[in-house]
């Protein structure tokens, strides 16, 4: 049995590998939503993506999700915080949903607590599984008191 595991390994023709009830791979996923997802540090969950600048304290265009890639169970907590090393705790409101059928939806997201001239926040995603699972959403979005606008210009008169 494994010499024709290896052969077939060796042609290129690898079998895929086995995959639990509830489990979906990223591809998957991305077919479901395609344009809309990034991924986590983390292999078990990928979420939407968010604008590279908003306003603080505005309600996000879409509503945030989250996606698991493995089973967890319906009504399962997740909670989302944010900061930066310039503020760690940023202040987020509507920031907790629970699963249900392996997404959990975050409606009207707001992200008051500001990233700070030129930061960007990181948001952590904490799954209330036991084990608690977490992921983190690398330099996700930038937060400032009036939002993304026109650069100054200098007058020169």
């Amino acid at each position: 049995m494994a010499s024709t595991q290896t052969a077939a390994a060796a042609a290129g023709n690898a079998p895929a590998p086995k995959k639990f009830r509830g489990e979906r791979t990223f591809s998957e996923v991305l077919a479901e939503y395609p344009g809309e997802l990034v991924r986590t540090d983390s292999p078990n969950f990928v979420c939407s993506v968010l604008p590279s600048h908003w306003r603080c304290n505005k309600t996000l265009p879409v509503p945030f999700k989250v996606l698991s890639l493995s089973d967890i169970p319906d009504g399962t907590k997740v909670i989302l915080t944010a900061g930066n090393d310039e503020n760690c705790a940023a202040e987020v409101r509507n920031n907790a949903a629970t699963m249900k059928n392996q997404v959990a939806r975050f409606n009207d997201l707001r992200f008051v607590g500001r990233s700070g001239r030129g930061k960007m926040l990181t948001v952590s995603i904490t799954v209330a599984t036991e084990p608690p699972q977490t992921a983190t959403y690398s330099h996700a979005i930038k937060v400032t008191v009036d939002g993304p606008r026109e650069p100054r210009r200098e007058f020169k008169g």
